[in-house]
């Protein structure tokens, strides 16, 4: 076990018990107040620990690492430090936090200097992405979307298991959670109509993901192992794909999705680490056929994280509509990341990995509206009376998911998004 995770650790910071931040967490995301420029921190309860100043403060000395790395308006400079100088900070920073120290706890100013509350900070974008791939390796969803559109008794391609599908997305069009999402305008065209249309999408959709985040670079014609993809994984986020769907059936074909996915996608704020998730891990669905060899594995490499999805409408109440669990997946992310750079692709630091839909196998579980009401001919009622086929306008979309073993939560938090009119 890792001593950052011990469940028997306490920190003398008073956290709720259904916090997603305790101290077995410390994910890392970069925050600025009214009197603090852009800087890296850790979540700990309902505070953040700046650590820059812990870092100018010498509290890192027994560590290699220069304090103004905390001092950037990103994690990315931070992340090319390598996993062991991820992993010793992590440690130091639980030593701290640590109900028996005194070197921080015990100093009304240091606690002033190096704690901020998450209620006083504005969250940004924790890394730069520069390369963006989305896949589509949950089996539940590809076979609810085969079944809608293709045929029911063939509902997955004959590729899909044998490959994990993916495309290169938008990576300029990934924001933080909290930013607003303008409904797109695009082409598209009714069953019925000879010709297509532009305007607003009629079809606005959410998918519920899991994105990682590669902290280890290779080179142009190297490949990585699903074993050895631990090593070049820094963390993950909840990433809300958004997706126009009459946009998607009218411009996906020959070559996939385009302008229906680029608008925008979410991701939450704070990056939990590898490190963090390793007591969730579990085993994964059986893989039948069997891989070809540079996809094997061995160990567990699904992770079970419970995810929810809410709708709220503007001055309404949220209204709980999903419940589904990142387990599910069928390709693991380490095969994810293999099969990225079985050709030889260059892996870079900040890179985003999106799970694609994550869908269980009952319709409560599926991620996405278009499975949830059946392509819109089953419509979901809220707390508030009104129904929903897709999203509307004024509506946020709030998705939350969270580890829970021998008594410990470890969350992401949430990733938000209102959607506004289209121009």
């Amino acid at each position: 076990m890792l001593k950052a995770n011990d469940p028997a650790l306490h920190s003398w910071i008073e956290i709720a018990p259904n916090s997603d931040f305790p101290i077995q967490n410390l994910p890392f995301g970069v925050f600025e107040t009214d009197d603090r420029d852009p800087r890296v921190g850790v979540a700990i309860g309902e505070y953040i620990l700046d650590l820059l100043e812990v870092g100018r403060l010498n509290f890192f000395e027994l560590i290699d690492i220069d304090p103004n790395i905390f001092h950037r308006p990103y994690l990315n400079d931070f992340i090319a430090l390598g996993k062991p100088t991820w992993r010793a900070v992590r440690n130091r920073v639980s030593a701290l936090l640590r109900n028996d120290n005194t070197e921080i706890s015990g100093n009304s100013k240091l606690i002033d200097q190096c704690l901020v509350k998450q209620s006083d900070a504005h969250m940004l974008m924790p890394v730069k992405v520069g390369n963006y791939t989305d896949f589509y390796s949950s089996i539940e969803h590809a076979t609810n979307v085969g079944t809608m559109f293709r045929d029911p008794k063939n509902a997955l391609l004959p590729n899909w298991k044998h490959i994990p599908i993916g495309y290169h997305g938008r990576a300029s069009s990934i924001v933080v959670s909290g930013t607003d999402i303008r409904r797109p305008n695009g082409q598209t065209k009714a069953p019925d109509a000879e010709l297509p249309t532009f305007g607003p999408t009629r079809l606005l959709d959410f998918e519920l993901e899991v994105a990682f985040i590669t902290g280890k670079e290779t080179k142009l014609g190297e490949s990585i192992t699903p074993n050895e993809a631990d090593n070049y994984i820094f963390g993950l986020v909840l990433f809300n794909d958004w997706s126009a769907r009459d946009m998607q059936t009218w411009e996906y074909v020959p070559l996939g999705p385009f302008l229906a996915k680029s608008f925008a996608s979410s991701i939450s704020p704070w990056v939990v680490t590898l490190d963090a998730l390793e007591p969730f891990k579990v085993k994964g669905p059986v893989q039948d056929p069997k891989p070809l060899p540079y996809l094997e594995f061995t160990g567990n490499h699904n992770y079970d994280i419970n995810l929810e999805v809410l709708i709220k409408p503007e001055n309404g109440q949220e209204s709980s509509i999903c419940h589904s669990n990142y387990k599910y997946m069928y390709w693991n992310m380490n095969q994810q990341l293999a099969h990225q750079s079985s050709n030889g692709c260059n892996l870079q630091i900040g890179d985003m990995y999106a799970s694609g839909t994550i869908s269980g196998p009952e319709k409560g579980s599926f991620g996405s509206m278009l499975e949830l009401t059946w392509r819109g001919t089953q419509p979901i009622k809220l707390a508030d009376g009104t129904e929903r086929k897709f999203i509307n306008d004024y509506d946020t979309v709030i998705m939350r998911g969270y580890g829970e073993k021998n008594g410990i939560r470890i969350g992401f938090g949430e990733v938000n998004g209102k959607v506004l009119p289209a121009l």
